[in-house]
């Protein structure tokens, strides 16, 4: 019999890496419209510290303790322009709000002219809304039924 992890053996996802072609615009996306916390000073890994300084890599916290890393990447041309066409193994990226504040994503979205690509749709899991982040990547926020 092969070795295996056994159940429980992996404890929660660490961090997820992006590949970025414009650094600033999506240090605005993921930092400012979503609101993640960017990593800064102290909090920044060790290891990462001198790219963080060199501006090739930036790291962001979701509410949860998941880290984001965005490794900025300026030759990055996905294989179709067209971010409708699935380029990666990866589908999307989903963030949770609470019910009562979906609506209000919804509308930080459209003000500040972030492309709807799905939605919003209710659903008998919940509501979301799709969207890409500046390099196509499909993001998601969604809610549980109120």
């Amino acid at each position: 019999m092969k070795n295996v992890l056994a159940a429980g053996n992996l404890r929660k996802v660490h961090h997820i890496a992006l590949n970025v072609k414009n650094m600033q615009a999506s240090r605005y996306f993921y930092g400012t419209i979503l609101g993640l916390h960017e990593l800064t000073g102290d909090e920044i890994p060790a290891t990462l510290l001198e790219l963080v300084a060199e501006g090739k890599v930036a790291n962001f916290v979701t509410p949860d303790g998941t880290v984001l890393d965005l490794f900025w990447t300026p030759d990055l041309t996905p294989p179709n322009p067209d971010p409708e066409q699935s380029f990666t193994r990866a589908y999307h990226l989903a963030f949770d709000i609470d019910p009562q504040f979906f609506e209000q994503a919804v509308a930080v979205l459209r003000e500040n002219q972030i492309e709807i690509a799905h939605g919003p749709v209710s659903r008998p899991t919940g509501r979301g809304v799709y969207f890409y982040d500046p390099d196509g990547f499909m993001i998601e926020i969604r809610c549980d039924p109120q």
